[in-house]
C-alpha cells in the first residue's frame, strides 16, 4: 500500500509541474511579446487626448424613498452616512420633492420623497423621484450629441446650456449626466 500512496503522489507531482511549467512558459510568451496585463506608457489609454469627452466621476447616487423611517435608520444609523443638507424643490416635475443629501466621506447620496399629492408627476425616465446615479462628464454636449445619435431618448434636450441630462440605460437603469459639481 505504501508503494500506491507514494506512485500516486509522485503522478500528482508531475500533473501540478506540467501546470507550472506551462504557466511560466505562458507568462514568458506574453511579456516577451508585449503583450502584458498591467499597460506600459506607451500605451494607447496612458496617451490618449485629455480633452476627449468622457466620464471623470461619480457625481451622487439618488434612491427614491418609499419608507422613510427604514431608510433613514439604515443610512444613518446603520450605514454611517451624515445629513448634509435637505432641500423641498418647487420646479416642473419636481413640485413637493424633498431632497435629503447624506454624505460618507466623498459619496453624496440623495434620498428623494415625494408628498403623496404629487405621486401623479412622477415621470417615466429622467425624474429624479427616481432611483438613478448621476456621472459626472466633461462635455455633456459632445457627450449627449453622441447618445442621441445613438438613439438614446435624453429627458433634457437643453442638456448643453443646463449641464445636465438623464437617459434610460440599456438594461433600464436610469442615468444622470452632469458637467458640473
Amino acid at each position: 500500500m505504501i508503494i500506491n500512496v507514494n506512485k500516486n503522489k509522485m503522478e500528482n507531482n508531475r500533473g501540478l509541474n506540467f501546470i507550472w511549467r506551462s504557466w511560466l512558459i505562458a507568462m514568458f510568451l506574453l511579456v516577451g511579446t508585449g503583450y502584458g496585463f498591467a499597460q506600459n506608457t506607451d500605451s494607447k489609454v496612458a496617451n490618449e487626448d485629455k480633452s476627449e469627452a468622457r466620464v471623470t466621476g461619480l457625481r451622487n447616487i439618488c434612491v427614491h424613498v418609499l419608507q422613510l423611517e427604514k431608510t433613514l435608520k439604515l443610512y444613518r444609523e446603520i450605514l454611517g452616512f451624515e445629513m448634509h443638507d435637505a432641500e423641498v424643490f418647487h420646479g416642473p416635475g419636481l413640485k413637493g420633492m424633498l431632497a435629503m443629501k447624506l454624505k460618507a466621506n466623498d459619496l453624496m447620496l440623495t434620498l428623494s420623497l415625494t408628498a403623496p399629492e404629487y405621486w401623479h408627476q412622477v415621470g417615466p425616465i429622467g425624474n429624479t423621484n427616481h432611483n438613478h446615479f448621476m456621472l459626472r462628464v466633461n462635455d455633456i454636449t459632445t457627450i449627449g450629441d453622441k447618445l442621441k445619435a445613438e438613439g438614446y431618448e435624453l429627458e433634457n434636450n437643453n442638456y448643453a446650456k443646463n449641464k445636465y441630462t438623464f437617459f434610460t440605460g440599456p438594461n433600464g437603469e436610469i442615468i444622470g449626466l452632469a458637467e458640473f459639481d
